[in-house]
Formats: C-alpha cells, structure tokens, sequence
C-alpha cells in the first residue's frame, strides 16, 4: 500500500452532515467543562482544564464528522488522509485560520509525523483498518482508538480528542451514535485512554494484549451509545 502525502484537500463542515445533533454534543460537552474539575481529581492520571476553546474546537471537529457522513466519504480511502490532519487541526486550533496561521509550524511538523513515522503513522491506522473491516462497528473504533493512541502517537498533540472523532466516523457511519464525553463516562474514558497511551505498537506486548484491549473498550463504546447526540428523523 503506497501512503504519500498530498492527497486532495480535506473537506470542510457546512456542506451535507444530517447525522448528529450538534447542539446536544455542544450542551453536554459545556456540562462536562464545567464540572471537569470534579472529574478530573478523580482520574489516575489528571488532564489540562478543559477550556471553552476546546469545547469549540470538538464542535467543529464533530461538524466535520457530520459532513463527512453526510456527503458519503469514505475517511479510510487513501484520497482522504489529509481530513485526518483536518481533523487534529480542528481540535487543536479550531476552523479560524489566523489561529492556524500562528501554529502553522507545529501542523507542518504534525504532518510530517504523520506521513513519516514508520512505527505509528497513517498507514498503521489505514493497514489496520482494513484488514478488521469484517469486525463490527465497536470494535472498529475501539481499535482505531487504541492504535491512535499507543505510542508513537498518531499525532503530535490532539490524539485523544482527535480519535473521538475518529471512532465517531466508524460508528455513526454504521448507524450508531457518536462517542462523547460526559460528566458520566468522562473517567472510564479518560482512563482507558491513559491505559493506551502507554502501550507500544511495536514488539509483542500489544500484538498479544489488543484483542482483550480491544473488547472491553468496545463493550464500553457501546454501553454509551447515546441517541440523543444523534439527529431526530
């Protein structure tokens, strides 16, 4: 499988989403933003506030996710792996491209990373993908989320809420509501993604580990499975 970079640009939002309920995403990502300081004493692994900006920022990323469904396009086909970094670029700065502009150093250097890394870069992602097409919807996205977070990371920032969007695509593309943090499964979630972070793709440990890994985040994925961040029809 041939991986370069210069594939045809991203996508943007605004154009054909009809799949989620971007209002109720919003309203229960600002619920968890406000009481994140609650949840995040009780993490074993505590995060960074979450701020307004980056509530803004995920809506427009799962705006993003939206129009992709919405419009048919496949985010797995080697023509779109630049809506890959369209999709951290969303999380990390948002759609106004003077913030862009201001960090556009550190999106080269992710773009490389992303291209370049031959341990844990996009063709990981794309290569694995395929090859567990047969699998169902849950464990798609739980093992996208795992291979985007174990190191070496698929992004250099951003991969956590980037694969949120990611495994979003998978399961409402398949009819399924999209993963989104709440207040109540925002400590499992944060947990299980400190659990991957400290895997490594290379070597055995995670060859051997990614199938029971792999099943009870999926089984977590779906115990989620919230239709009201999906669109009335």
């Amino acid at each position: 499988m041939s991986i370069e970079a210069g594939s045809a640009p991203p996508p943007r939002p605004g154009r054909g989403g009809t799949a989620l309920d971007l209002g109720a995403i919003e309203a229960s990502l600002r619920d968890l933003a406000e009481q994140f300081p609650r949840v995040n004493s009780a993490l074993g692994s505590p995060r960074d506030p979450l701020e307004r900006v980056t509530v803004d920022a995920m809506v427009s990323g799962y705006a993003l996710v939206d129009d992709l469904i919405g419009r048919g396009i496949d985010l797995f086909s080697l023509g779109q792996l630049r809506t890959f970094l369209e999709l951290n670029a969303l999380v990390l700065c948002g759609p106004d491209e003077r913030v862009r502009s201001e960090a556009r150093q550190h999106l080269a250097a992710t773009e490389r990373h992303f291209y370049d890394n031959a341990e844990g870069g996009i063709r990981d992602i794309i290569e694995w993908h395929a090859l567990h097409a047969a699998e169902s919807a849950w464990m798609r996205a739980a093992g996208v989320y795992i291979r985007i977070l174990s190191e070496p990371e698929l992004f250099i920032e951003g991969n956590h809420r980037t694969g949120a969007l990611v495994m979003s695509y998978i399961l409402v593309r398949a009819g399924h509501p999209p993963f989104v943090l709440t207040i109540e499964n925002a400590k499992t979630a944060l947990d299980f993604s400190t659990m991957f972070t400290m895997k490594r793709k290379a070597g055995m440990a995670l060859r051997w580990q990614m199938p029971w890994l792999k099943r009870r985040f999926a089984a977590f994925l779906q115990a989620q499975a919230d239709p009201r961040f999906l669109r009335r029809t």
